[in-house]
């Protein structure tokens, strides 16, 4: 999801200040991993995960040496930020601020994704976290480049890339329903 009015960096800016940011490998130095919640403990490899994802879809997308943050939130920091931007007062499970067009560090923006929601919804769907984690990642990525779900053939397009991406990591189709009587 998208906000109208996003600009760069202003929620990993205001969220930056309480996070604890993860060191990039040194192939991945432009993702810049930021955890604000302690609730992301319960998933050590949740930063690894997304810059897996991320490299993914930038290699998919032929998106040469990508520079975005993604930080790792919660709820109700998402919540406000859902509000503030998008006019919705709810959490949500990820957000996307792209760059602005005048931004002079080639960053493509910024990807907010919430804890519980995440977790919430994986559960609920019978996922495994890593793997609703991952798609989170990579949608939030392609919304930083332009794709959308507005209209239904935007929608078939971006799912169709996702469904790529994600199959190149070992992650099933997120679009078909799992099983959650398990």
């Amino acid at each position: 999801m998208t906000p109208k009015r996003a600009r760069k960096s202003k929620a990993a800016s205001k969220s930056a200040r309480k996070s604890t940011r993860k060191p990039a490998p040194k192939s991945a130095k432009l993702i810049d991993v930021m955890v604000q919640s302690p609730r992301w403990k319960k998933q050590p490899r949740a930063a690894a995960t997304v810059r897996k994802a991320i490299q993914a879809a930038a290699k998919a997308t032929s998106t040469r040496h990508p520079e975005l943050a993604i930080v790792l939130t919660d709820d109700s920091a998402i919540q406000a930020l859902n509000r503030d931007w998008r006019g919705f007062d709810k959490p949500t499970n990820v957000l996307s601020f792209p760059a602005t067009k005048s931004n002079a560090d080639n960053s493509l923006g910024d990807v907010i994704i919430a804890f519980q929601t995440v977790a919430r919804e994986a559960a609920g769907e019978g996922k495994p976290f890593k793997n609703h984690l991952a798609h989170l990642a990579v949608h939030g990525f392609l919304h930083l480049l332009g794709y959308d779900h507005e209209t239904d053939r935007e929608a078939r397009r971006m799912e169709r890339l996702e469904v790529k991406i994600l199959a190149g990591l070992g992650v099933p189709d997120p679009y078909v329903e799992h099983d959650t009587k398990r």
